[in-house]
């Protein structure tokens, strides 16, 4: 070994920031391991590293007894005391046994542990420079794909994105540009391993922060989302400051703010409403753009859930393309939503609405023939 190796590691520790005595540490020790095996000593070894000179050396350590039962392991207080008159029973002695080829043995060994200890940093520098961008959006582009995944490239890192992340209806090609949110960010033993996604709801809402500097500032605040990803979008706004228009300031002047979102996701329609403390108003909203006659409550028997009754002609709007509207309303709300037209009102009980067949929640369905039907869709 030599200064060289000195050098090396200091510019280890500018390059990358690790700490040159990190690596030593490192180096000393696979280096007893690398002297046990290659020279077939069982007795307790040190090696201690010369910054000035480069060099390693190798130490035999014993202690200091009355009675030797291993020679490999003590040594007598007499003949410790031949060397130094001060040392007592309990102490250690070092005794070098540098073999004349273990240069070679420690220039080999040494590589091998700056190698890993440099891949480790960078792991680890990758896994703290992301990590800050988890639930945030970024930037990044396509490399390739194949049947699980698409891979994105952030530069000096990949990210993948699942199947159940990638938006139905689009293409990703090679070298395209793609904003994407980072849903997590793990450190496992083959590295960092990011995950993004084009359908998480907070993208939507990320992507407002950007186009929308009063949702950035918290002025207007997305109380909540519900998203089909790549068809369709609810999102809940409102804001504290009674001279701010939450929804008006959301879509923007002409629409543009919301239009630059749709842009983003090829597409997807949104509709933007606005939250209200009342579940009635609230519910009424978010069931936009059917007009909504009034909103029935029976939290005894049914909690968080609600009889909506709409006029005739806007049942379908209401209930949308395949139970759509009333869907993403449920998820906007939380609320159980049934949804009746004026003409059955006479058959719902004002005190129960267990006897409701129009259920939505989440996923479910819809089950009123009419308001499925092909040529009665509900589109916003």
């Amino acid at each position: 070994m030599s200064k060289e190796l000195v050098d090396a590691l200091s510019e280890l520790e500018k390059e990358k920031g690790i700490d040159k005595n990190v690596i030593i540490e490192a180096m000393e020790a696979a280096l007893v391991s690398a002297y046990k095996r290659n020279f077939g000593q069982a007795q307790n070894v040190d090696v201690n590293f010369n910054e000035k000179t480069g060099d390693f050396h190798v130490y035999t350590v014993k202690e200091v007894v009355a009675e030797v039962a291993d020679e490999r392991l003590e040594i007598s207080l007499e003949e410790a005391q031949q060397i130094n008159k001060g040392y007592e029973i309990g102490d250690h002695i070092n005794f070098e046994v540098t073999p004349s080829n273990f240069g070679r043995i420690a220039a080999q060994t040494a590589k091998q542990v700056v190698m890993q200890r440099v891949r480790e940093a960078e792991r680890n520098n990758i896994f703290n420079e992301y990590s800050q961008y988890q639930d945030e959006i970024i930037q990044g582009i396509v490399q390739r794909r194949d049947n699980r995944f698409v891979y994105i490239n952030f530069g000096h890192v990949e990210a993948v994105m699942g199947r159940t992340d990638q938006m139905p209806g689009e293409s990703y090609q090679p070298q395209d540009r793609l904003k994407v949110y980072v849903s997590k960010v793990e450190n496992t033993t083959k590295g960092p391993q990011i995950f993004v996604s084009r359908t998480h709801p907070e993208l939507v809402k990320r992507l407002f922060e950007q186009e929308v500097p009063e949702i950035y500032d918290g002025t207007v605040e997305i109380v909540s989302i519900a998203r089909e990803a790549g068809d369709r979008t609810k999102i809940a706004v409102r804001s504290e400051n009674p001279n701010v228009d939450a929804v008006g300031t959301t879509v923007g002047p002409r629409g543009q703010r919301v239009q630059a979102v749709v842009d983003e996701l090829h597409g997807e329609n949104i509709d933007v409403v606005e939250y209200e403390d009342d579940p009635s108003d609230f519910i009424a909203n978010a069931l936009n753009p059917a007009e909504v006659i009034a909103v029935q409550f029976d939290d005894e028997t049914r909690p968080k859930s609600c009889i909506v009754i709409v006029p005739d002609y806007h049942l379908s709007l209401a209930i949308g393309k395949k139970g759509q509207n009333a869907r993403l309303a449920a998820k906007l709300t939380g609320f159980k939503i049934d949804i009746k037209p004026e003409s059955e009102v006479e058959f719902v009980d004002d005190d129960s609405t267990n006897s409701s067949e129009d259920n939505i929640e989440d996923d479910s369905p819809m089950t009123t023939d009419s308001a499925l039907e092909d040529d009665n869709p509900a589109e916003s």
